[in-house]
């Protein structure tokens, strides 16, 4: 890996690339601590070092955004309105008809769902933006600090604030773009990979800095390789399908005659069954925030439903994400669309007709491998969580499963990608 990046700043092009890139990172980063105009830096400060941060929510928004949100800082949203926007869009499909029309146009239809993506994340940085003052407002981000961390909260400086944040999330969104088309790898996805690796050096400097800090560093760190090297096997997993293509003639020449396969991950879903499942399952934790703490529903929810290690959450934690694996998969891979794509150009699998019976096989092979797919996803995300409580340093480190898939796969994309430019401009055959 060391070679390849070496190779690759000693080719001009690639080298501008990368560059590019690194430079697109560092703003990324110092909008990251920017204060958004009407908040007091000090006392936003002085409220982090003094509490800690209890809401499931709000902390993994803060994880997407590397820190950013507890700051107020004017990159506070992060990447995730865009992420919610995105996966809003890809559900819509199945909703509204015209999205799908869209999407089965090619490249202008993309054009089109893309722009819907951008003006549906600036709706929701809105909302999140509006949201997240109003909590800061309210004492609620900071639980146990009495220090006012917006001191004016006239409505001027309040739709200040939404607007800066809101233009923060849209800058944002410009530089994921501006790296995809100029740097190297997909720009949004590197861009979560920045934030949350931001975040790791301190959260392990605070393990290793507590008591028997040695000892739960290492235990720490041989956790995180273990579920390292589980998701890099599972995620090069894949099931291959055999697909044989008849010869036909077309004009005067013959076409066909080959033989490929379908590659179908074991994990198809990726990431989103656990960000939704986390997302659902820390909602009920902000609402009994905002409820009275002597009510009997909110009691029973501080006590079963929002700890992390109580056995209802621990279920439907699971429960959801193996539901939304199948659903999400559902929605990304179409058997009865792959069928006939196979069979306008030809194609069938061995010992299956073309048509009804291969989208049904499909649809067979879907459902297996979707069960492993599932399970395998609730046990990253369970087994850090587990190891963490254990240990007592749940809420000091953000590595959880959730950011080991997203770390481990966009890292791997990454390095495909500068591999692949480098095979284009320096290819060494068989013979040297």
């Amino acid at each position: 890996m060391l070679t390849a990046l070496f190779r690759a700043f000693r080719t001009p092009d690639l080298r501008r690339k990368l560059l590019f890139t690194i430079g697109i990172i560092v703003v990324f980063r110092v909008g990251s601590f920017l204060p958004t105009p009407g908040i007091d830096y000090r006392n936003v400060q002085q409220c982090i070092d003094q509490t800690t941060q209890g809401n499931d929510l709000l902390g993994m928004v803060n994880l997407f955004s590397g820190g950013a949100l507890l700051q107020l800082a004017v990159f506070a949203l992060g990447i995730m309105p865009y992420i919610t926007a995105s996966i809003m869009t890809q559900l819509l499909r199945v909703v509204i008809p015209r999205f799908e029309a869209l999407h089965r146009e090619g490249p202008q239809g993309t054009a089109k769902l893309t722009q819907y993506t951008r003006y549906l994340t600036i709706g929701l940085a809105i909302l999140q933006s509006t949201t997240i003052i109003t909590i800061a407002r309210n004492g609620l981000l900071f639980s146990g600090c009495n220090v006012p961390v917006i001191p004016d909260d006239s409505p001027a400086t309040i739709i200040l604030m939404i607007i800066v944040m809101t233009a923060g999330t849209a800058m944002i969104m410009w530089l994921g773009e501006q790296i995809t088309e100029r740097g190297i790898g997909n720009g949004m996805s590197l861009l979560i990979f920045v934030q949350i690796a931001a975040t790791f050096p301190t959260a392990m400097w605070s393990i290793a800095g507590g008591d028997n800090g040695v000892t739960k560093f290492i235990i720490v760190s041989a956790v995180i390789m273990l579920v390292i090297v589980l998701v890099v096997f599972v995620e090069q997993s894949q099931r291959r399908i055999p697909v044989q293509y008849a010869k036909r003639m077309v004009g005067r020449k013959m076409y066909g005659g080959s033989s490929t396969y379908i590659p179908i991950k074991i994990n198809m879903a990726g990431v989103i069954p656990v960000i939704f499942a986390s997302s659902l399952l820390a909602i009920p934790g902000l609402i009994a925030q905002f409820g009275d703490a002597r009510s009997g529903w909110v009691q029973w929810m501080a006590q079963y439903v929002v700890p992390q290690d109580a056995v209802l959450n621990i279920a439907l934690y699971i429960g959801l994400i193996i539901f939304f694996a199948y659903f999400y998969t559902a929605i990304t891979f179409n058997p009865d669309e792959v069928a006939d794509n196979m069979k306008k150009y030809g194609g069938f699998i061995p010992g299956i007709r073309a048509g009804r019976p291969t989208a049904e096989y499909l649809g067979y092979v879907i459902s297996r491998i979707t069960a492993p797919g599932s399970m395998y996803l609730a046990f990253v995300a369970m087994i850090p969580l587990f190891a963490f409580i254990a240990l007592d340093v749940g809420t000091n480190i953000p590595f959880g499963g959730t950011s080991i898939l997203i770390v481990v796969g966009v890292g791997m994309e990454t390095v495909k990608q500068i591999e692949s430019q480098l095979q284009q401009r320096h290819y060494e055959g068989f013979l040297r």
